[in-house]
């Protein structure tokens, strides 16, 4: 099987976990789900049941809210949904973002089949108006840029539509 690292950019609600889920569905029926995301209010949780709803069986599915090392553990190809809110996480656990990233990064890098991280790109929109959003937001940039370096493949969801940055090669006949 494939080692190949592949990073699904794309705004809100913009179809790219749906494509994500389907390009892991491609590498075989049986295939790793890495949660990152947490439920601490009624509308986060029914985000993450339309997610599993929408993903249905064939899925093992591990949450994974700070460190994603541990659930990489096996050779299944997987689906790290998402790297924004891994990162908001970590920044409110107060975690130092430097150590956090590079463990990170090195999780992706050392899994031995295929992964597909999903992120969130917030840097199109205006200057937020308060500190800790522009935190989150040049700390979301810099992750997206050391994925999107690390990947073999980075492709941008708009309004559900695909457009390859980066690795078109190994998309073919998958999308």
């Amino acid at each position: 099987m494939s080692r190949e690292k592949i990073l699904v950019l794309g705004g809100a609600a913009s179809g790219k976990s749906e494509f994500a889920e389907e390009l892991v569905c491609g590498f075989g029926p049986e295939r790793l789900y890495i949660a990152s995301g947490q439920a601490h209010d009624a509308e986060m949780e029914a985000k993450i049941q339309i997610h599993r709803d929408r993903r249905g069986a064939g899925w093992q599915v591990v949450e994974a809210p700070l460190e994603i090392g541990a659930a990489l553990g096996g050779s299944l190809p997987v689906l790290f949904d998402c790297a924004t809110m891994w990162l908001g996480n970590h920044l409110f656990a107060g975690s130092d973002m430097t150590r956090a990233e590079a463990r990170l990064l090195a999780d992706i890098a050392s899994h031995p089949a295929p992964l597909v991280t999903v992120s969130n790109e917030v840097g199109q929109g205006i200057v937020p108006g308060d500190a800790l959003s522009r935190q989150f937001r040049e700390a979301q940039g810099r992750l997206n840029i050391a994925l999107a370096r690390q990947a073999d493949c980075v492709v941008q969801v708009v309004a559900g539509l695909p457009n390859v940055l980066k690795g078109a090669h190994l998309l073919e006949g998958r999308t």
